[in-house]
């Protein structure tokens, strides 16, 4: 029976560069990703008082039964839902762009997870399930970089997927209620868990790129 084969320095060295690379860019996406929430938050923001605005003026602009004035009034009401419909697409849009920037963001998790995946089957097959008796940085095993990989690229897929339906709704909803629990959703991000911070300054003070 063959015995496993020993790593390459270079390799090792490869490893603990691309985890230390992970871990910074896994820092940089999510803060991108918090930008990104605010503006997208100030936009469904726009959204939703432009929908109320236009829901109170209606409610005050309609004409008594004996109001002879019924030409003016269709004719103002007129532009004014045209006006209405151009500002709610303009923002519509712009909430739709920053959406999409969102969806290369987990697009670039995604390949953090795949690299992480890589590295964590490379060393699974030189040490096996154990892992490596000396770790490549301070105490966390190979494997451990991966795990939490994997689970915060799985908050991230779930809340992409809570935006995506906001996104979609948003312009449609009548219920005001409903636009408050949508603009609360956006902005609190349920599917985010507090831990979510912990665990990235965690992998950036195993790394290095944190001192105690």
């Amino acid at each position: 029976m063959e015995g496993l084969m020993t790593p390459r320095k270079t390799d090792l060295n490869n490893s603990s560069r691309k985890i230390k690379d992970n871990a910074a860019d896994w820092h940089n996406l999510i803060l991108k990703w918090e930008t990104y929430n605010d503006a997208g938050f100030s936009i469904a923001n726009k959204i939703v008082n432009i929908k109320l605005n236009h829901k109170s003026n209606q409610t005050r602009q309609e004409p008594s039964d004996g109001d002879d004035d019924d030409d003016d009034f269709t004719a103002h009401r007129g532009k004014a839902t045209l006006e209405y419909n151009k500002e709610l697409e303009q923002h519509c849009t712009e909430l739709l762009n920053f959406l999409n920037k969102m969806i290369k963001l987990v697009l670039k998790m995604e390949k953090l997870c795949a690299t992480m995946k890589g590295i964590n089957d490379l060393d699974t097959y030189h040490y096996g399930e154990t892992g490596r008796q000396i770790p490549l940085f301070h105490t966390w095993p190979t494997k451990y970089f991966y795990t939490i990989s994997v689970e915060l690229l799985e908050m991230y897929k779930k809340e992409l997927q809570l935006k995506s339906l906001i996104v979609q709704e948003i312009a449609h909803t009548s219920s005001c209620n409903l636009m408050m629990v949508q603009l609360s959703s956006w902005l609190y991000q349920p599917y985010i868990e507090e831990k979510a911070t912990l665990l990235v300054e965690s992998m950036l003070l195993e790394t290095g790129h944190r001192v105690l």
